[in-house]
């Protein structure tokens, strides 16, 4: 039963890997772009770091690590099931007559997308880091799994606020998907930690933030990874907002799926 279930989910997982190559005419040309946003960043923390006074909380080194981190693992770090552009394009009729539920299936679905990005650009990113000047190790070897514990829970936390964006913004209120996607790619720039280190904050708004569930998908691990933040309550607030998220993405779907009519559903 459990290997016929993973059997399901990869063959979903390498059908979208094999469509998402074969139908994005930018397909190559995005990681030439990503790649030049890399070199950008880091110019810039270098630039802007180089000459203040030793940050205590997080030294350029670790804010340069932090960058390279957040770029290799981007996707993971901020999780998109493509679920409303789904609902866009009237394919949730089909989607509900599959035999792996939703949440699996999108999921599968987003992780066909990042197994080509993963082998195009993280690895060949991860590689030339010392090209970059740049250190890709972690702080020490135990934050290496806590890493990896870290991100599992970033993008479980991720897909339940997919799902919960989806359902209120463009379900329940009934807004364009285009509003709501420029909404959550705004909200998760400013407050996930992936592009600004919240450490690096003024006011002692990373502080706050910091107990946000969009900082408990980037900012969580990064900070693991670079150990500038501690890793046992960092799990602890992204296992908590885990435990808090899914229920809630649970309830608003199963409140709204009559709705669902209105997107092809």
């Amino acid at each position: 039963m459990f290997f016929s279930l993973v059997r399901k989910y990869w063959k979903t997982a390498e059908l979208e890997a094999t469509g998402h190559m074969g139908d994005d005419p930018m397909f190559f040309i995005q990681y030439i772009f990503r790649f030049l946003r890399v070199v950008v960043l880091l110019s810039l923390w270098r630039t802007i770091l180089e000459n203040q006074p030793h940050n205590a909380e997080m030294s350029l080194a670790a804010v340069l690590t932090y960058t390279l981190i957040a770029e290799i693992f981007n996707e993971q770090l901020n999780p998109q099931t493509g679920l409303a552009w789904d609902l866009l394009r009237g394919r949730t009729a089909t989607a509900f007559l599959q035999p792996i539920g939703l949440v699996e299936q999108f999921s599968s679905k987003m992780l066909g997308r990042w197994l080509a990005s993963l082998a195009l650009f993280s690895a060949p990113l991860l590689l030339l880091a010392p090209l970059l000047g740049v250190s890709a190790a972690p702080a020490n070897l135990i934050n290496l799994p806590l890493f990896v514990l870290s991100l599992v829970l970033c993008v479980s936390i991720g897909v339940a606020l997919d799902f919960i964006i989806t359902a209120l913004g463009v379900i329940y209120f009934e807004q364009t998907i285009y509003a709501v996607e420029r909404v959550h790619t705004a909200l998760t720039l400013l407050l996930s930690g992936a592009l600004i280190p919240l450490t690096l904050m003024p006011w002692g708004l990373g502080e706050i933030l910091g107990w946000l569930p969009f900082a408990s998908t980037a900012s969580a691990p990064l900070r693991i990874y670079t150990g500038t933040g501690d890793p046992g309550l960092l799990l602890v607030i992204q296992f908590c907002w885990a435990l808090v998220l899914w229920p809630i993405s649970h309830w608003l779907w199963e409140s709204n799926r009559e709705k669902l009519v209105s997107f092809g559903g």
